[in-house]
């Protein structure tokens, strides 16, 4: 009986020393590398749009711009950084809405009474985590912040707002584009009416380059 209790504890004082020692580790070979990708922004893959209303019923009136420059950071490894030091401006006299009358009665009426009628310029200021984004906009002498909801998906950016042209004092003009189009902007209800509200998207590709 004595020789078995001395075998036991024999036993669990081999298990105790045993479990005392050093853990050995054993060490990944094939770790998993850590891939880079940078991105870069693709000027051809640009496109911006506006869409103007006209009459009750809110007819568009679909528009760009003929010259437009974007710039920014060659390159990024964070396509949210990349696109958010994205500058642009816009020259005026290129508006084009696809009817070589109109474009001359918004570029020299709506816009050429304008301050500082040139250009429309802007910058991305941030695109947050919940798809919002906040671009700064220049026109009429007046700055201002439009917001506006985006999505990336595999480097494909589209962004799309509405902004009223009371944001940039721009009342007066939108009045002289009207007084010269009522007999165009009158619907069915015998109604002339232009809308304050204009529609905007804009949707551009990033490249990336993965190491």
């Amino acid at each position: 009986m004595k020789k078995g209790i001395y075998i036991i504890a024999a036993i669990s004082v081999a298990l105790t020393l045993s479990s005392c020692g050093e853990e050995v580790v054993t060490e990944n070979e094939d770790e998993v590398e850590e891939t880079i990708c940078f991105y870069t922004y693709e000027d051809q893959s640009t496109t911006f749009e506006w869409t103007g209303y006209k009459t009750s019923s809110k007819i568009g009136v679909k528009g760009t711009f003929n010259e437009m420059t974007i710039s920014g950071d060659e390159s990024s490894d964070d396509p949210i950084a990349l696109l958010e030091s994205l500058t642009f401006s816009m020259t005026t006299a290129s508006v084009e809405t696809g009817d070589e009358g109109r474009n001359k009665k918004i570029a020299e009426t709506f816009f050429g009474s304008m301050a500082s009628p040139e250009t429309i310029t802007g910058k991305v200021k941030e695109l947050n985590d919940q798809g919002v984004a906040i671009i700064s906009v220049t026109m009429n002498g007046a700055t201002a912040d439009v917001e506006g909801e985006y999505t990336l998906v595999d480097g494909a950016f589209e962004f799309t707002s509405t902004v009223d042209v009371s944001m940039w004092t721009a009342l007066a003009s939108l009045e002289a584009l009207h007084e010269l189009c009522v007999d165009l902007h009158t619907g069915d209800d015998g109604v002339s009416k232009t809308w304050t509200e204009v529609g905007l998207s804009f949707s551009t590709r990033l490249t990336s380059d993965c190491d």
